[in-house]
């Protein structure tokens, strides 16, 4: 089990920058949580960039029809010429005219409609109660003014929280979007325990209502939540602080603090725990063995770094020079904080010129970095991983921490491969 350190990062300085940053912007969450809501539309109100960029971060066949689409703000709406508002009420009464499947229709803000003004939420508010009660119609932005690549998530389920309906009852409630196959490991992880009144946000459809009230314990699968966190506490709802369950051990420890919160005996829980964290561990040290000893350097992208940096230190000996965050919310990573040594940097926000400076001089073994970022540091001799893949790619829990390590370890094998080629 992890122990907290004498000496951790959790009451370190954080260096805050504010100055160019490289992210992806929240729009690109609509692509896993479209996979994820089963009978949700996402309609981005925005421009032509905005639907290129969706097609693109969704590889969309063009016979393909995904419940996200883009409804275009032309000249006339952003030159104010024509009644945006009557507008949407148009392209929405025809979206579901044609999709009758549709429950839920989230309005999408994006930066065209956030410079022009367009009140999303009176339009979700007036369509909601014009197509009540066969479908909600919520809203949130994606804008990438306002939102940085993962927060589009924590926007759409915060959205979704002053609508939930509310319960006595206690239960647990678990937010994040989880791909099927690791909510439903999860599950039985939990059902194992004796845990079996578990709700998840999002819910895969409408029909499986979500409820919250003042006996409901929430506990996050997804560090970069902060305003879904305070929405629930709003709803009354408690937070239980917990490591992120990545890897063998964070794992455990997530699925620990549940089982004491719920009354499970340490003798049940190590027979629920015991088998898939000894198979998480084997591995972990198989494809980790080329991690130990080497450094890493986090640039702030999904608000995964701190978690996952204590993931690499912890359990796959790696030494953390900086970790970066585009934010950082003590109350849902400070479990992760408390479990890295102290040494590194944490940086929160960027100032990329600054931190390029800084990546460059310290030469880490591997660079965790966005897309734009990759190329450019290859270039300079120095071994990247591209952190866009550690959001689309299943890594949560126990049967995924080998993969969460050879996500780490294969850029360093490719690099080793590429000099012995060089050498001979």
């Amino acid at each position: 089990m992890l122990k907290s350190n004498a000496t951790s990062c959790s009451n370190a300085p954080i260096l805050k920058e504010r100055g160019q940053r490289e992210v992806f912007c929240g729009l690109t969450s609509i692509i896993w949580l479209h996979r994820k809501m089963q009978d949700a539309f996402f309609l981005v109100v925005g421009s032509r960039t905005c639907a290129h960029l969706l097609q693109s971060a969704a590889g969309v066949m063009i016979f393909a029809e995904p419940r996200f689409g883009t409804a275009i703000l032309e000249e006339t709406d952003l030159a104010g010429l024509a009644d945006a508002q009557q507008e949407l009420d148009r392209e929405v009464e025809r979206l579901l005219s044609r999709r009758p499947d549709i429950r839920q229709l989230f309005l999408v803000g994006s930066c065209p409609s956030e410079v022009i003004k367009l009140d999303l939420a009176k339009a979700a508010q007036r369509l909601s109660q014009l197509y009540a009660p066969s479908v909600r119609v919520l809203n949130f932005t994606g804008s990438g003014i306002e939102t940085t690549f993962t927060q589009g998530e924590d926007e759409c389920l915060a959205s979704m929280v002053p609508v939930l309906n509310e319960s006595g009852q206690k239960q647990l409630l678990v937010i994040g979007a989880l791909p099927d196959v690791v909510e439903d490991q999860m599950r039985n992880l939990l059902s194992a325990m004796g845990i079996n009144d578990v709700a998840v946000l999002p819910a895969t459809s409408a029909k499986h209502a979500v409820t919250v009230g003042k006996n409901t314990i929430f506990v996050a699968t997804q560090p970069f939540l902060g305003e879904t966190h305070s929405a629930l506490e709003r709803r009354g709802a408690r937070h239980l602080p917990a490591p992120f369950p990545f890897g063998a051990e964070g794992t455990t420890a997530w699925l620990n603090v549940i089982a004491t919160e719920f009354g499970i005996s340490n003798e049940r829980f190590e027979q629920v725990v015991s088998a898939p964290r000894a198979r998480a561990r084997k591995a972990i040290s198989q494809a980790s063995e080329v991690l130990s000893g080497k450094s890493v350097f986090f640039f702030p992208d999904s608000q995964l770094e701190i978690p996952l940096a204590r993931f690499l230190v912890a359990e796959c000996g790696m030494t953390a020079i900086e970790i970066g965050a585009p934010f950082i919310h003590k109350g849902l990573v400070g479990p992760d904080l408390d479990l890295i040594p102290e040494g590194p940097v944490i940086s929160e926000g960027q100032d990329v010129d600054l931190q390029l400076d800084r990546v460059l001089k310290a030469r880490p073994d591997l660079t965790v970095c966005g897309l734009g970022l990759a190329n450019p540091l290859e270039a300079k001799g120095l071994t990247t991983k591209w952190a866009i893949e550690l959001v689309f790619t299943p890594v949560h829990f126990y049967e995924q921490a080998g993969d969460l390590a050879g996500l780490f370890s294969r850029p360093l094998r490719r690099r080793a491969a590429l000099c012995r080629e060089a050498a001979a």
